[in-house]
C-alpha cells in the first residue's frame, strides 16, 4: 500500500489548494465545514461505528448440479 500512499500524495501537489466550504450536514442538521459536502465529522464517526461490525465466517452451500438437466446429444453418441 505504500505505492498507493505516494501516488495519493504526488497527486495532492498537483491539485491546488481548495478552501473549505460551509454548509449544513445533511444528517444532523448541524453547521460543518469541510473541503465537500457531506455529512459532519460527528454524523461520520458515528456511521463509521455503526457500519463496522465484526467479522464472520459465511460458508457456502457445496454446489449440487440440477437433476433435470439432460446431456446434450453429441455427448451421447456412439461412435
Amino acid at each position: 500500500m505504500a505505492a498507493s500512499g505516494a501516488m495519493a500524495s504526488s497527486c495532492r501537489a498537483r491539485m491546488p489548494m481548495m478552501d473549505p466550504i460551509d454548509f449544513v450536514c445533511p444528517r444532523c442538521g448541524a453547521d460543518a465545514s469541510a473541503d465537500y459536502y457531506g455529512p459532519c465529522n460527528s454524523c461520520r464517526e458515528q456511521l463509521q461505528a455503526a457500519a463496522s461490525g465484526a467479522k464472520r465466517s459465511v460458508e457456502a452451500p457445496e454446489y449440487e448440479p440440477k437433476v433435470n438437466v439432460t446431456p446434450n446429444a453429441v455427448a451421447l453418441k456412439d461412435d
